[in-house]
């Protein structure tokens, strides 16, 4: 039993014939971290998420495009399978929200009323909005994305949706199982009192066998349950109501146990995942830049980007941040992000050159579905973003 200030090197070991692998960690009121317990495991960690509830919604005068257009196009549309479908929803002249259709199934369609050009889809589907909370705009138009591509393209637009501003229930939370647990004090007052620590939230920070922080989830502290753990001593393992709702997929196990072992450093290591499980690597990149502390950014130069494996958006940025920094580095993870790296204070700033090899993998898989209105591809929206910010790009 220990208390005191986290310094993870003085906690990411034990006398005991297996590693320390978690600690449990909380911010205090003056924002410094404060050490709960470390343990040898967690059962939950790797959970499917939970499926939104199905839903019934109309799309009101929907002008098709892409894969929408071609499924009303054949015999037969209802029932037909549109994937996800992203709805920017607009207030003027920008986009202020987006939602997901999860799964997103027409179920029927007719002409819309006072122009036959244009169509009403009935959809079946589960709602979800990343921000949590919505406010509905006074004046509105909602643009569609969906298709089986790497990247979704235009499906169109519609003035209405019927159902999409609903308030909806939380799913139920996911318990999560400290294994092996060596509480400190704050744990301990929380497991005498266990009603004490009920709706507080804590960070679960993983180790890797080296004893560094490899990631970092947010669990909630609601205690529904103690006993001696199955590892045996003095410790315990400890029942937590609500594991969080960022884990990671089962699928990404494997990628974790790879970074387990240590921060990669042979190129291309990402490459034989698939999209989730690249995205999965990004993860962990995200937090494996900060540590160490970046040291200042490098300008000038010339970096070659290996283009052979950029199959897909997380693979584009896998392969440009190894580019820029090295195996296991983060400089992105999608437009906006790659644009705030572009700013500085990620190691490496423009201007630069990068030469782009095999580019035209990228540009084949990366490739939307033809555009009416002469839209430009992802791949497009990068080089552009790069050249933007003072990046000369040579494809080849």
């Amino acid at each position: 039993m220990f208390g005191g200030w986290v310094r993870i090197t003085d906690h990411a070991r034990w006398d005991r014939g297996f590693p320390v692998k978690y600690l449990l960690v909380q911010e205090d009121e003056d924002g410094v971290e404060r050490l709960w317990g470390r343990c040898a495991g967690v059962e939950g960690l790797f959970v499917e998420p939970v499926p939104p509830t199905r839903e019934i919604l109309t799309l009101r005068g929907c002008s098709p495009d892409g894969l929408l257009s071609e499924v009303l196009a054949e015999p037969g549309a209802s029932y037909r399978g549109l994937g996800d479908v992203c709805v920017e929803v607009w207030n003027d002249d920008r986009p202020v929200q987006w939602w997901t259709l999860a799964d997103a199934v027409v179920v029927a369609h007719q002409p819309h009323p006072g122009d036959p050009a244009r169509h009403d889809l009935v959809v079946g589907a589960g709602v979800t909005n990343d921000e949590g909370f919505f406010e509905v705009p006074e004046a509105t138009r909602f643009e569609l994305f969906a298709g089986t591509t790497t990247v979704a393209a235009s499906a169109g637009r519609c003035s209405a949706v019927d159902g999409l501003f609903e308030p909806r229930a939380d799913a139920a939370p996911v318990p999560m199982e400290l294994i092996g647990c060596e509480p400190a004090e704050p744990l301990l007052a929380a497991l005498r009192r266990p009603q004490r620590a009920e709706r507080d939230w804590a960070d679960l920070l993983v180790l890797d066998r080296h004893g560094a922080v490899m990631a970092s989830r947010t669990v909630g502290l609601d205690i529904t349950g103690a006993s001696p753990s199955v590892l045996g001593g003095t410790l315990v393992d400890i029942t937590l109501a609500d594991g969080g709702d960022d884990r990671p997929s089962p699928t990404a196990r494997a990628i974790w146990a790879e970074w387990y072992e240590g921060p990669p450093t042979e190129p291309n290591r990402w490459a034989p995942y698939d999209s989730k499980g690249r995205a999965a690597w990004l993860d962990l990149a995200t937090r494996a830049w900060r540590v160490p502390t970046p040291r200042p950014d490098r300008t000038g130069g010339a970096y070659d980007l290996d283009g052979r494996f950029v199959t897909d958006v997380p693979g584009l940025h896998c392969a440009i941040a190894e580019a820029l920094l090295g195996p296991g580095r983060y400089f992105g993870r999608e437009w906006n992000a790659l644009k705030d790296c572009l700013g500085g204070g990620f190691g490496v700033a423009p201007p630069f050159t990068l030469t782009w090899h095999d580019s035209e993998v990228a540009r084949r898989a990366l490739a939307d579905a033809e555009d009416p209105e002469g839209r430009p591809s992802y791949l497009e929206e990068i080089v552009r973003l790069l050249e933007r910010h003072g990046v000369t790009v040579v494809l080849r």
